[in-house]
């Protein structure tokens, strides 16, 4: 492999290929949970239409995605998605990137996100990345662990 890493915006045509990827990446979650994770059954044509999803290319391949959405305040992180193949090379990091390059340019000071309190492995992930929890609240039978971090422009 070359190593060859692209980032693009998606498209409405790319929706199919959006939530396949989503569903691979959260599918190990679903024991745990004893349920599907929201992104899991997202409707991403309705997201293409609304919101901004960047998607990351390893070589050809749709390795990950980041979904975000512009909030009055902030930017959020609705969802960062890496395809199972994929992870541990460190596209997480460089998809959490890309969405605080977007926020970046489009004026915001501050972005967010939030996930299960079940996903140590992530939490772990955004707390070396910067982020800081600043809220934790009851969710169905979990708790939903709320994060920020601010945007340097």
């Amino acid at each position: 492999m070359s190593g060859a890493v692209v980032l693009r915006q998606a498209e409405g045509a790319d929706a199919p290929a959006i939530l396949a990827l989503t569903r691979a990446a959260y599918a190990k979650w679903v024991p745990m949970l004893g349920r599907e994770p929201m992104p899991m059954y997202h409707d991403y044509d309705q997201a293409l239409r609304q919101d901004r999803v960047d998607m990351l290319y390893a070589d050809g391949t749709l390795a990950g995605i980041v979904h975000t959405i512009k909030k009055p305040d902030y930017l959020e992180i609705y969802n960062v998605a890496v395809e199972p193949a994929y992870q541990g090379r460190g596209f997480g990091r460089r998809l959490l990137a890309q969405g605080e390059t977007i926020a970046a340019s489009l004026g915001y000071d501050e972005i967010r996100l939030y996930t299960n309190k079940f996903f140590t492995v992530n939490i772990a992930l955004y707390e070396r990345m910067g982020y800081e929890i600043y809220l934790e609240e009851p969710f169905k039978d979990t708790f939903l662990v709320h994060m920020k971090k601010p945007v340097a422009r």
